[in-house]
């Protein structure tokens, strides 16, 4: 049966609405994928990829989404939010496994500028990960 994504939307805005990490990790498959901006290859794994998303979540100021496409288990949320003094737009492109749980998440961001700033804050947190 496939995922209903309009399901999975209402719980994914409330937990980050409550930046509910424990409630994230109950929406990612245990081997999940995530092309996320800066990194070339896909970060694999629900460990790695909860953590940076909940960096991610701390650092973002105002994170917002504003608008949604669902087509069945995949879904595109675009969103804004700013690093300091850098405005941010991106897409968060999410596809949902047949348990309806994010089987993959590809990030986009722009502009360029606002990209650095979120490594720049990122990266030292994510340097200590696993170790």
């Amino acid at each position: 049966m496939a995922a209903d994504g309009e399901a999975f939307l209402e719980k994914w805005h409330g937990i980050l609405a409550n930046k509910d990490m424990d409630g994230m990790r109950s929406l990612l498959a245990e081997d999940m994928t995530m092309g996320a901006p800066p990194y070339w290859n896909k970060l694999e794994g629900i460990d790695v990829i909860h953590y940076l998303l909940g960096v991610i979540i701390s650092t973002i100021e105002d994170f917002t989404y504003y608008r949604e496409w669902v087509s069945g288990s995949e879904l595109c949320l675009e969103f804004r939010g700013h690093i300091g003094d850098r405005q941010l737009q991106g897409v968060d492109l999410i596809t949902i496994n047949d348990d309806g749980l994010v089987s993959n998440l590809d990030v986009m961001i722009r502009p360029m500028s606002a990209l650095v700033a979120l490594k720049e804050a990122v990266r030292p947190q994510m340097e200590g990960f696993g170790s």
